[in-house]
């Protein structure tokens, strides 16, 4: 069986350099939570985010979403990375909209492992970095 391999270092910072648009999926209106650190950072960052969390209006000043499949059209265009803030058990669902859809890059965040799933949107032709912090990648990789 394959198993999934992220990018080397400098094509993480590579990725990471080229983001301007990013949808968080699991974003949380709850300022103590990971998430929503995680995305005020990358704001302060000068990226955009684009929440997708069922059962809420907005997150961080932006309107939320409740699938990837439900951002209008014209904003989907603009996304170059996916950030996935869920249980691993949800991310195949999620990852196989973003391949649908045809969206760039998927980031799976700290702990959040699921082998099938990145290795179908890698097959797909996506960018793919798994347990890792998009943050903390940053701020090392491009802000130094």
């Amino acid at each position: 069986m394959t198993m999934f391999t992220n990018p080397a270092p400098q094509a993480i910072a590579d990725l990471l350099r080229s983001v301007r648009t990013v949808a968080v999926v699991g974003l949380s209106p709850i300022e103590s939570r990971p998430s929503h650190r995680v995305a005020r950072g990358m704001q302060r960052f000068g990226w955009r985010i684009v929440p997708v969390r069922p059962a809420v209006d907005q997150v961080l000043g932006e309107k939320a979403y409740a699938s990837l499949a439900d951002i209008p059209d014209a904003l989907r265009r603009e996304i170059d990375l996916v950030d996935f803030f869920i249980a691993a058990d949800r991310v195949g669902e999620f990852v196989d909209q973003a391949i649908a859809l045809g969206l760039p890059a998927v980031w799976l965040q700290d702990g959040v492992i699921d082998e099938a799933a990145a290795l179908r949107a890698q097959a797909a032709g996506l960018a793919v970095v798994m347990d890792r912090c998009v943050w903390r990648d940053y701020s090392t990789m491009v802000t130094e």
